[in-house]
């Protein structure tokens, strides 16, 4: 698969609560190698999708593939040992079980013994305090620690593609550029692919080769990140430079000038 080969592509994916749709004929790319980011107010649909191709939720209409394999409403199961790997929202950590024991729940699908055992110390090397904390109950861990956590035990499933739903979620500024430092260096380093859902804009952007603009579960834009940092509307809605409260979100939403 070549660096421009989508990994994963949506094609009018539609998904629903009941009778509430929250995604709307989205279709995406995300590319081999790339870090790609889905933007978007709460409420907005984000994750939902991540939800939807990793099978926690099916979809009403639409197609998902990935490595160029249909895995649209499969098992998430099947979909992990695919090589797609999910960090929920929340991190979700097994709280009773050991850090360590939380890192080898990430690889139950792996057979390789020393693989495991090395992607245990690669971790360790990504987040120092997880190897101090390694026989520690993991509930007992700080939010930060919890999310190092988290993405550190999707990274055990050795997977091609990470999918990322808001990990700066009540986290200090400080430690929120931690973790965004370290996403970057797993997808340099290793080579994963990473789809990463996030409200923090400025640090999606940066740290993002492509993104896409999501209102009421439909993509409204998408472009380089390099370019949607340049662009007035997300400097406006996103980016902080825009009027505060009701009236900002109303200039945004009367303005007709997507693409």
């Amino acid at each position: 698969m070549s660096a421009d080969t989508p990994i994963l592509q949506l094609q009018n994916v539609e998904s629903a609560y009941g009778p509430i749709k929250a995604i709307r004929g989205v279709s995406l790319k995300v590319r081999q190698g790339e870090i790609a980011t889905v933007l978007g107010s709460n409420g907005a649909g984000k994750t939902t999708i991540l939800k939807t191709i990793s099978g926690i939720i099916d979809p009403r209409k639409g197609s998902i593939e990935f490595k160029g394999s249909d895995i649209t409403a499969k098992d998430p199961a099947f979909i992990v040992q695919q090589g797609l790997s999910h960090v929920p929202e929340g991190r979700e950590v097994f709280p009773l079980l050991s850090v360590r024991d939380n890192l080898l729940m990430g690889a139950y699908t792996r057979k390789d013994r020393d693989g495991v055992a090395r992607d245990v110390e690669a971790v360790f090397g990504y987040f120092p305090i997880l190897r101090e904390r390694a026989g520690q109950e993991a509930g007992l861990l700080s939010g930060g620690q919890q999310q190092m956590l988290a993405i550190s035990r999707a990274l055990m499933a050795a997977p091609q593609l990470i999918l990322l739903d808001e990990p700066s979620l009540g986290l200090s500024p400080k430690l929120t550029k931690e973790i965004f430092e370290i996403v970057v260096r797993i997808n340099r380093e290793r080579g994963t692919t990473i789809l990463l859902v996030e409200q923090n804009a400025n640090m999606a952007l940066n740290a993002a080769d492509y993104g896409y603009v999501l209102e009421n579960g439909r993509i409204v834009l998408e472009d380089t990140c390099e370019r949607l940092r340049e662009k007035e509307d997300i400097k406006e809605f996103y980016l902080g430079m825009k009027e505060e409260g009701v009236r900002g979100e109303r200039r945004w939403k009367k303005k007709k000038n997507w693409r």
